[in-house]
C-alpha cells in the first residue's frame, strides 16, 4: 500500500491521480443525489435510466461510425436517452401508479437491448462491457472539470431547494398544503439524476453508478437523523469507498469499479448485520 502512495505522487502516473480525484468528485454526486434517491425510494427509477443510457450510447456510436453523423460523441446520445427515459418514467409514475413497475422494467430492458443492437451493427468492434463497467483510470483533466461543474450545480440546487426536497421526501401532504409543486419537483429531480448518471457512467460504468447511488446512502441512513446529515455522511462514505477502491485496484491489479462496489457492498452488509444483531 505504501508503494501506491509513492506512485500516486509520481509525475509518471498522472492518470492515477486523475482517477483518485474523479472518485472524490463523483462522491459529491453519489452522496447528494443518492441520499435523495434513497429517501424518495426511487432507486429503481434511477437504475432504469442508467441502463436506458446504453441505448443512446449505442445509437451515437453507430451514427458516428457509419458516417451518418460523423464525430457524434456517445455522451450526446446518452443524454437524449437518459432525459427521454426519465420523462417517460416520471409521467407514468405520476399519472399511472399501478403501471410504474411495468414502465421501469420496459425502459430498462428496451434501452439495454437497443444499445446492444446498435453496437452490434456499428462498424468495427465495440464492447458493451466497456460502458457497463467503465474504466476510471482513463479520466482526463477535461472530465474532472465537467465533474466539478456538475458538483457545484448539484450542491447549489440541494442548498437552494433543501426545504422543499425534505418536505416532499418525508411528508408529501404537508408539502402540498404549503404550496410545494411536488410533480414539478419530482420531474426536476429525475432530470438532474439522469444528467448525473450520464456523466458518471461514462467514467465509472453503469453498474458502479447504480451501486454507488444506493450503497453509501444506505450506510449513511443508519447513522443520520436528517436528510442533510445523510447527504453529508453519504458523501464521506462514497469518498472512502472510492479511495479504497482505487488503491486496492492498483495494488492487486483488479478492475477499480468492481473493487469499489465490492468494498461498498461489504461495508453495507456489515453495518446491516450489526444493526440487526443490536435489535
Amino acid at each position: 500500500m505504501a508503494n501506491f502512495f509513492d506512485i500516486l505522487f509520481s509525475a509518471n502516473f498522472p492518470f492515477l491521480r486523475n482517477a483518485l480525484f474523479a472518485g472524490l468528485l463523483s462522491s459529491v454526486l453519489f452522496g447528494t443525489i443518492g441520499a435523495v434517491v434513497t429517501v424518495r425510494r426511487i432507486a429503481s427509477l434511477a437504475g432504469a435510466v442508467s441502463h436506458a443510457v446504453l441505448g443512446g450510447i449505442g445509437l451515437a456510436l453507430y451514427l458516428s461510425a457509419s458516417g451518418i453523423l460523423p464525430g457524434l460523441p456517445p455522451i450526446a446520445g446518452a443524454l437524449v436517452f437518459a432525459i427521454l427515459s426519465a420523462v417517460i418514467i416520471g409521467l407514468v409514475s405520476l399519472r399511472a401508479k399501478q403501471r410504474e413497475d411495468t414502465a421501469i422494467s420496459a425502459i430498462w430492458a428496451i434501452g439495454m437491448s437497443l444499445g446492444v443492437l446498435f453496437m452490434a451493427k456499428t462498424p468495427g468492434y465495440t464492447d458493451p462491457a466497456t460502458w457497463l463497467f467503465g474504466n476510471i483510470l482513463l479520466i482526463s483533466g477535461r472530465d474532472l472539470l465537467l465533474l466539478g461543474i456538475l458538483d457545484v450545480l448539484v450542491l447549489f440546487l440541494a442548498w437552494r431547494f433543501y426545504a422543499q426536497i425534505e418536505a416532499a421526501s418525508f411528508d408529501a401532504e404537508f408539502a402540498r398544503i404549503r404550496g410545494v409543486r411536488l410533480d414539478a419537483l419530482f420531474m426536476i429531480l429525475l432530470a438532474i439524476t439522469a444528467v448525473a448518471i450520464v456523466l458518471l457512467q461514462t467514467f465509472v460504468g453503469i453498474i458502479m453508478v447504480i451501486a454507488m447511488l444506493a450503497l453509501p446512502s444506505g450506510c449513511a441512513g443508519v447513522f443520520s437523523r436528517s436528510l442533510g446529515g445523510m447527504m453529508l455522511l453519504s458523501c464521506v462514505f462514497s469518498a472512502a469507498f472510492s479511495v479504497c477502491g482505487v488503491a486496492a485496484g492498483w495494488v492487486f491489479d483488479l478492475p477499480v469499479g468492481a473493487v469499489t462496489v465490492i468494498i461498498a457492498g461489504a461495508v453495507f452488509l456489515a453495518i446491516s448485520a450489526f444493526r440487526i444483531m443490536r435489535k
